[in-house]
């Protein structure tokens, strides 16, 4: 396992982390037990940086990796979440920070986030959306600050909403943030025209999610496909979605195939690699369920860079899906 210093801090996290969505529930059916397994065989292979949220599952995404970490020597980073109050998701233009973000209510939410973690002080706490409207007057973040200066948290991040990722350039040039949480893979690479050069001008670490779009990008995917209802994925590749997705992931393997790395290196690890090729990146969180997965997505961080030319070629997969007239 490779590691990349966290943003301006000191911290040297495995450049692949472990995203715990899918162990709250959220992906389908799953045991606690394949869950923590599939913690403990991430740690054995070097892994040291977890990610979580309340919203995985109502804390039980939380719960399972204390657990896991209280059973460990090593030291683990783990970075969790705070939604804001009831109300729009994401926030509306409309919405008021002091309504969704409050002090009173940031400050029960973070006990408890400490509590599912089993924990004294946070290493990381995101707040789970943002909306460009509180920019002016970022009163969360200033609540954040004290409860850093209390120590009750180590470091403050702000998830971003996917409709408008670039809310938070104007927050990290003017410090706010320690680190950005932001949806870059080989579909969605609009990061790279802001966010990830601000993040390496300013010192703000960069966490990367949704690197293999919902699952789509580790091409285990065909035409037809349906997932279960407890899935949310049946909502985000609803309609014609999937099969226009799997179509673009033909192209990807397309352009593997004529750089002649499709022996060595699979869907997945490209996707990987791809994310860790921006230098303003400190990690990425591919989702795990099990030991199996694990193995899968950690052996990409011990393969070679992707050429030079191929990155050059992948960069016309950027996939505008939110235009009215492409379509998602």
């Amino acid at each position: 396992m490779k590691y990349r210093t966290l943003g301006r801090s000191s911290l040297e996290v495995s450049e692949i982390g472990f995203g715990g969505w899918a162990l709250g529930g959220g992906w389908g059916t799953q045991e606690d037990a394949d869950s923590a397994a599939a913690l403990h065989r991430a740690i054995d292979l070097g892994l040291n940086f977890i990610d979580t949220a309340e919203g995985y599952g109502s804390g039980r995404s939380e719960r399972v990796i204390g657990q896991v970490v209280k059973e460990r020597s090593e030291r683990i980073y783990v970075a969790t979440k705070t939604p804001p109050r009831e109300g729009p998701w994401p926030p509306s233009p409309y919405c008021l920070a002091a309504d969704r973000y409050p002090e009173d209510y940031l400050r029960a939410n973070v006990e408890e986030r400490l509590k599912n973690l089993g924990t004294d002080c946070l290493d990381l706490l995101q707040l789970h959306t943002w909306t460009r409207a509180w920019n002016r007057d970022p009163r969360p973040l200033e609540v954040l600050r004290k409860l850093r200066e209390e120590g009750k948290i180590r470091r403050i991040g702000i998830s971003t909403p996917e409709q408008d990722q670039n809310c938070v350039v104007d927050l990290m040039r003017r410090g706010y943030l320690d680190v950005v949480q932001v949806i870059y893979n080989l579909f969605e690479q609009e990061p790279a025209a802001e966010i990830l050069p601000v993040a390496k001008e300013t010192g703000t670490g960069v966490i990367v999610r949704v690197v293999f779009d919902e699952g789509i990008l580790t091409g285990k995917y065909r035409r037809g496909h349906r997932f279960p209802e407890n899935d949310f994925r049946s909502k985000y590749f609803e309609g014609d979605r999937l099969d226009r997705a799997v179509d673009r992931v033909e192209q990807v393997r397309a352009d593997i195939a004529e750089a002649g790395l499709d022996r060595g290196y699979g869907l997945a690890d490209v996707a990987l690699k791809f994310a860790l090729a921006q230098t303003a990146v400190s990690t990425v969180i591919p989702g795990m369920r099990n030991p199996q997965q694990v193995e899968w997505n950690l052996r990409a961080s011990e393969k070679p860079d992707l050429p030079d030319e191929l990155l050059l070629k992948l960069r016309r997969h950027h996939w505008l899906r939110g235009v009215w007239y492409s379509g998602k």
